[in-house]
């Protein structure tokens, strides 16, 4: 049993996934690194110094304190129920650029792919042995 689990684990597509897995794990740090300290802050400049992350709606006011509160960390400190719709918005635009990012590169591959299968050559000439036995023909015609 222990060598057919290793076969299989060795197998080429198990290893492809897992490294395509941590890749992907890496490329979404990135993607949310980029999102919230790049994207979002001139985003939230051009509407009047908004932080996205921070922007809530209180839906019950907190057991520690009542509002207004001034950041989300404050409210969830004071055990208020929010509705983190920021978040949410920073989460759309982390889709968004991820799956722009796929699609680029899906695209890329499959014109690497439509490359690779080059349209086939012309048929080459009849090879001799096949004008041989033509030049016979035609003479035995004559």
């Amino acid at each position: 049993m222990f060598k057919e689990f290793k076969e299989f684990a060795m197998k080429g597509n198990v290893v492809d996934l897992a490294v395509g897995v941590i890749i992907g794990a890496a490329f979404g740090t990135i993607v949310k690194s980029l999102v919230d300290d790049v994207i979002m802050p001139p985003i939230g400049l051009l509407l009047g110094n908004v932080d996205f992350s921070n922007l809530f709606f209180v839906l019950k006011e907190g057991v520690k304190s009542v509002g207004p509160y001034t950041t989300l960390k404050e409210a969830t400190e004071a055990g208020a129920v929010v509705l983190k719709y920021g978040v949410f918005v920073n989460a759309v635009v982390n889709f968004l650029i991820v799956a722009f990012s796929v699609f680029m590169v899906i695209k890329q591959l499959n014109r690497f792919k439509k490359a690779e299968v080059a349209e086939p050559a012309a048929p080459a000439g009849p090879s001799e042995e096949v004008l041989l036995l033509r030049e016979i023909r035609d003479s035995l015609k004559k």
